[in-house]
């Protein structure tokens, strides 16, 4: 006789999320963000790529991030929809295969720009993904999640340096972007979250009123967008001044190994410490770590430097995007990627007057301005309401 119970509801494995998160990551942030650091040096060497230009190749990317970001927020839909997921895996992979197509400074730009835009509609879908696919489950599986923007960073960083042994820039890319599309490969299935029914539309006008604290995140998390892509952009390029060698061009694998565990280590604290009280220890770290350099030469200051900064800035994001998921402002991800994305493209413009004279002075700006971000983290801090209930999507 055939069952009458209805049938159970197939539930994924959380790690199975993990996994996926960490590889949309991973493509999205670090190889389509970030691979641009270490190819940087070998198209100004091979290609004739000017610093002027290389300058306004990474604006691009910021310009098109900020655009992707507000995408986000102006359209909801598009952070839970799977085609613009997976559509933006396929824009991404096919800039990064076509920058060595051609020399022309336009289409690099353009190139660039489309792949800052993928990047964002990518970290925004997937972050939103993720945090609803876990919400039920130990909170330090979302810190492994973020680690997949280290992996990438780091696994980016070595085929760029085993490239530049053997090979030329466009090698670089052509192999990047074979990464990039093995990752996207495994986070296709990455499932973002539906849209809200009837009694999530009632439930978002109970939320508790939690605005003040996330007016002061967003400041944090600007100012923290503009310090830390200072030293994303010259950290390395001190270091390679300061302690030339094998130790300088190594320095961004350094950066991406310590920021692989970093997120998972500061989510298993947040376990047991004030998530508000984490994200400003984690910004303290940061701005001594970038400050290092700038202060004091040798070859140790400089290894600490590169992993403090590793270790804090996704960490950073991590904590950051939590806490506004716990506020339980709407499209919390998205608003504060778009802030992260504005302080991105205004760091360059605050730092290019101070690099004539190298780069210690661009770094000691970047450190003042994460202090800065230290700061509004401590007016989260003020009498910050831990106990919401249930965090609600805050995609």
């Amino acid at each position: 006789m055939q069952s009458s119970a209805p049938p159970r509801k197939r539930t994924r494995s959380p790690w199975a999320v993990v996994a996926q998160a960490a590889a949309a990551l991973a493509a999205g942030q670090g190889i389509g963000r970030f691979v641009y650091t270490p190819i940087l040096p070998l198209m100004h060497a091979q290609a004739g790529l000017s610093s002027a230009l290389g300058a306004d190749l990474a604006t691009a990317n910021f310009i098109g991030y900020l655009a992707g970001a507000l995408a986000g927020i102006a359209v909801p839909a598009v952070v839970r929809s799977a085609a613009v997921l997976r559509g933006s895996f396929v824009v991404l992979v096919a800039t990064l295969a076509l920058m060595p197509v051609s020399h022309d400074g336009t289409a690099w730009f353009l190139l660039r720009l489309a792949a800052g835009t993928a990047s964002a509609l990518i970290f925004v879908i997937a972050v939103s993904a993720m945090l609803s696919g876990l919400r039920e489950h130990a909170h330090h599986l979302v810190g492994w999640a973020f680690g997949g923007v280290g992996a990438g960073i780091a696994l980016s960083g070595l085929l760029v340096v085993a490239v530049q042994a053997a090979s030329t820039w466009q090698a670089a890319w052509w192999t990047c972007a074979a990464l990039a599309a093995l990752l996207a490969a495994i986070a296709w299935p990455l499932a973002p979250q539906p849209e809200p029914t009837s009694s999530d539309a009632i439930a978002r006008t109970e939320r508790p009123r939690t605005h003040r604290w996330f007016l002061a995140l967003l400041t944090s998390y600007t100012f923290e967008g503009i310090g830390y892509i200072i030293a994303g952009t010259f950290l390395v390029a001190a270091i390679q001044q300061g302690v030339p060698g094998r130790l300088g061009s190594g320095a961004w694998i350094v950066v991406g190994l310590a920021a692989l565990p970093s997120c998972a280590v500061w989510t298993r604290l947040a376990g047991r410490w004030s998530r508000p009280a984490l994200l400003l220890t984690s910004l303290t770290i940061q701005a001594v770590g970038i400050a290092l350099p700038a202060l004091l030469g040798g070859a140790t200051p400089a290894l600490m430097s590169a992993v403090l900064f590793g270790a804090t800035f996704m960490g950073v994001s991590t904590i950051a995007l939590s806490i506004g998921a716990h506020l339980q402002v709407p499209r919390a991800v998205a608003l504060l990627t778009a802030g992260y994305s504005v302080g991105q493209i205004l760091g360059p413009l605050l730092a290019a007057p101070l690099l004539r004279h190298g780069y210690h002075q661009a770094l000691l700006l970047g450190s003042a301005l994460v202090a800065v971000s230290a700061v509004a983290a401590a007016a989260v801090c003020v009498r910050f309401p831990h106990h919401l209930g249930p965090v609600a999507p805050a995609a």
